[in-house]
């Protein structure tokens, strides 16, 4: 529940600002009015792009059914990991000239299709916030029990209604949390996230590798936990399950898992360095 209230939230309240930043846009430009249903056919057509891609993520996890389907839930996991540091690197990157790099580039669809190009760039903006957040929540649901899927849902709920908070606040007033605060505490998160998203792949991956016939080595090195931290903060509950779900944290983990989110936070120190340095 909480990591599918964060992910709907995050994105949520990005796409929101993107929506912004186009309306203000819109008011400025001659005939408004029209430009305003283009935009709102393009947010809508990005909705439902984003609602087609998530209906074939299920109906993909649905068929794959056994081995096939946890190496497909991995390789999905996976891949929300690796799109959240990306998408975080690209923030550092661009942030702070997001908004006029999307300013000039509706000046130059409006001038080249009109309306049209209003529509598109609006189109594009939300399925790729959409897709996003499709991928990520498939990832961080996939190791979910069905009793547990309907909380899941309940998070992208009340994600979705925080985000509107967030944005009215943000706009509003700027004494209790300003868009860059945001973007920092948020990203940090998501950093937080990823790792726990590959953490899980690893868990499922490691399952099936333990299934098949491998070197003793290899058993040892994805089976065998290298410490038992339960006594002191358990993994299963309370304040270790928090930390579960959105550090990867495990009471009891394999050299593995040790080794990949350490290989994790090496590649996200070295790509927040390299991010500051392009920005």
């Amino acid at each position: 529940m909480n990591q599918s209230m964060f992910i709907v939230w995050r994105e949520s309240v990005e796409a929101l600002l993107v929506i912004g930043i186009l309306q203000a846009w819109i008011s400025r430009q001659a005939g408004h009015a029209q430009l305003a249903r283009f935009l709102w056919a393009g947010v809508l057509l990005g909705l439902l792009c984003s609602a087609g891609l998530a209906g074939l993520m299920l109906w993909a996890g649905d068929t794959m059914t056994g081995p096939q389907g946890e190496w497909l839930q991995a390789a999905l996991t996976l891949l929300a990991s690796g799109l959240m540091v990306q998408m975080v690197f690209w923030m550092h990157r661009n942030a702070a000239t997001l908004k006029h790099s999307l300013v000039r580039e509706a000046d130059e669809r409006l001038a080249r299709q009109g309306g049209w190009g209003v529509l598109l760039l609006a189109l594009l903006a939300v399925s790729r916030e959409g897709s996003e957040t499709v991928v990520f929540l498939y990832g961080a649901g996939a190791r979910l029990h069905d009793e547990a899927q309907g909380l899941f849902a309940v998070g992208g709920v009340l994600g979705l209604a925080l985000a509107g908070l967030t944005v009215l606040l943000l706009r509003g007033s700027r004494r209790f949390i300003s868009w860059s605060l945001f973007f920092a505490l948020s990203e940090a998160l998501l950093l937080l996230l990823g790792g726990a998203l590959l953490v899980a792949a690893v868990d499922r991956i490691s399952g099936q590798l333990l299934g098949m016939d491998m070197p003793e080595w290899v058993y040892a090195a994805i089976g065998d936990s290298r410490w038992d931290s339960s006594a002191l903060l358990s993994d299963s509950h309370g304040l270790g399950a928090l930390l579960a779900d959105f550090a990867g944290y495990r009471a009891t983990p394999s050299l593995i898992t040790v080794l990949v989110l350490l290989g994790y936070w090496l590649w996200v120190g070295n790509g927040l360095r390299r991010a500051r340095h392009a920005a």
